[in-house]
């Protein structure tokens, strides 16, 4: 594992919460798995962004970045922000369901840490493929390219962040050259790809899971257009990979096999695995109510804090 030395940025990591006891913390994390298993996902983050701002946070919500297909994005701006690092967000959802909406605990956990957060929408399977929800997500990073600053970001700051499938399309605008350079731009004009639990080497594709099956293809020759590690080349931006190592939805070994493939061709990127963590809770300790559950808003900062491109943040407690 290799963690890249950090270059001071004048970012405060330091969590503004009051820690959870062991016990509450228990108690949250069975919630959490009540409320997924029982489908009340509404319910459950509507909890997660119950959230009380410690630091100004200026919202915009329903910026249309694509009119042809109706595509919206929310933006979290740390007030008075200049030439901030930008984080584009994907949710996961396994293609098919998710809202921009729910994750407003991730737009505020950074924000309020000095990041400009972006969370798009894209389209789901069945009523796109690979080709369609990839080019939403290039749209979207183009976007945030080319509206940065007037958001006080860095046009040359812009991450791509992404958890589950949703961690499979950031990694993959940051692997393959096709997606964005359908608007003038590469790999490396990333400053960093952020991937929690991403679906990054799964080929191929259980012949029991439909889904994949349809979002993929049939054979693994389809399938592996949309595997990121088919194409770590050593063009990529510096990567950092978060997973739990109990995580029964996305094997660990995808974010091993990623992390391996980089280190091979560039070494620019760390993996940071958490025991006893699963795969929701590695993204839910972005939220207030479960930050105790892992460091994983710590990591995240870390590492943008570390691979600045720009002029570092100026905001306003």
């Amino acid at each position: 594992m290799t963690t890249p030395p950090a270059t001071p940025r004048p970012m405060r990591l330091s969590f503004l919460f009051r820690p959870l006891p062991l016990r509450s913390l228990s108690r949250a994390l069975l919630l959490t798995s009540a409320l997924l298993l029982a489908g009340c996902e509404a319910t459950l983050f509507a909890g997660l962004n119950t959230t009380d701002q410690h630091r100004a946070i200026i919202t915009r919500q329903d910026i249309v970045f694509d009119s042809e297909h109706g595509l919206a994005l929310d933006v979290y701006m740390p007030a008075h922000a200049t030439h901030a690092p930008v984080v584009v967000f994907f949710y996961g959802g396994t293609w098919v369901r998710g809202e921009r909406a729910w994750y407003r605990f991730v737009g505020t956990a950074l924000a309020a840490q000095g990041v400009v957060t972006i969370i798009p929408d894209y389209r789901k399977y069945p009523g796109v493929k690979l080709d369609g929800f990839m080019q939403d997500a290039a749209s979207a990073v183009a976007w945030a390219h080319a509206h940065a600053a007037e958001l006080g970001g860095a046009p040359d700051d812009v991450f791509v962040m992404g958890h589950s499938a949703g961690g499979q399309i950031a990694a993959l605008l940051a692997t393959d050259p096709e997606w964005l350079g359908a608007h003038g731009l590469k790999p490396a004009d990333l400053a960093g790809l952020i991937g929690l639990a991403g679906c990054y080497d799964f080929v191929p594709v259980p012949q029991d899971d439909p889904i994949m099956l349809g979002v993929f293809g049939a054979t693994p020759a389809q399938q592996r257009r949309g595997q990121p590690v088919s194409y770590v080349r050593g063009a990529e931006p510096p990567m950092l990979l978060l997973q739990g190592t109990d995580d029964d939805e996305v094997e660990p070994s995808n974010a091993i096999s990623l992390y391996r493939a980089t280190q091979t061709v560039h070494g620019d990127s760390t993996l940071r695995t958490y025991p006893g963590i699963g795969h929701e809770a590695l993204l839910f300790a972005l939220s207030r109510p479960m930050r105790n559950a892992a460091p994983t808003l710590h990591d995240v900062l870390a590492f943008i804090q570390s691979h600045p491109q720009a002029i570092p943040v100026a905001s306003t407690p």
